[in-house]
């Protein structure tokens, strides 16, 4: 049985879906292997988005997604983030084999959280001419990866290859919906 406990906040004017979220979520971790685990996703607007980028990376502008692992990413998929492990992913078994004592299941692993911005999200949809909701399925799926320990910094391409792969298995149709007064998602630049 899957212990997966996915926290969705929803800090801004748009509608979010957040049963869809997190069923995104249990996907994704699903096909990486995590068994049992506690995942935040918030969500912001670029206020706040800016605010976080300049104190946790020295970055002074509004970016899309934050990672914010609580755990060391090589910790917690045995060493072998970035491996092609099919669709085992990178955590393997690593994350669902850790068992509370003398229970017999796993222990939750406390992942850390996922921070999107849907104002950002919202432009890089329009620019790109794809829906809010697969954006931020994109932004969800990338920060989830981070969570578990891949960087696109080193292995660019195996993170977008499984991301890509994971895509194609997520619902994200009804994950979100622009806020009000912003007609069929587009934004002005």
């Amino acid at each position: 049985m899957s212990e997966l406990e996915i926290d969705v906040r929803n800090d801004t004017r748009y509608r979010v879906d957040e049963d869809a979220v997190a069923e995104l979520a249990r996907a994704v971790l699903q096909a990486e292997g995590v068994a049992a685990a506690e995942l935040g996703i918030s969500f912001i607007g670029e206020l706040r988005m800016r605010s976080l980028n300049r104190a946790h990376r020295d970055a002074d502008y509004v970016t899309d997604v934050l990672a914010f692992p609580l755990e060391d990413p090589a910790e917690v998929s045995g060493g072998v983030a970035g491996e092609a492990l099919g669709d085992r992913g990178v955590a393997g078994e690593a994350l669902g084999d850790r068992e509370v004592a003398g229970e017999g299941s796993p222990a939750p692993r406390l992942l850390g959280d996922v921070v999107v911005c849907l104002r950002r999200a919202e432009r890089q949809a329009a620019q790109g001419g794809l829906p809010l909701s697969l954006e931020t399925a994109v932004l969800l799926v990338h920060g989830i990866l981070h969570i578990l320990g891949y960087d696109h910094e080193i292995d660019a391409g195996d993170m977008a290859l499984r991301q890509g792969q994971l895509l194609e298995r997520v619902v994200w149709q009804r994950l979100v919906v622009p806020a009000p007064g912003r007609a069929g998602g587009t934004v002005s630049p």
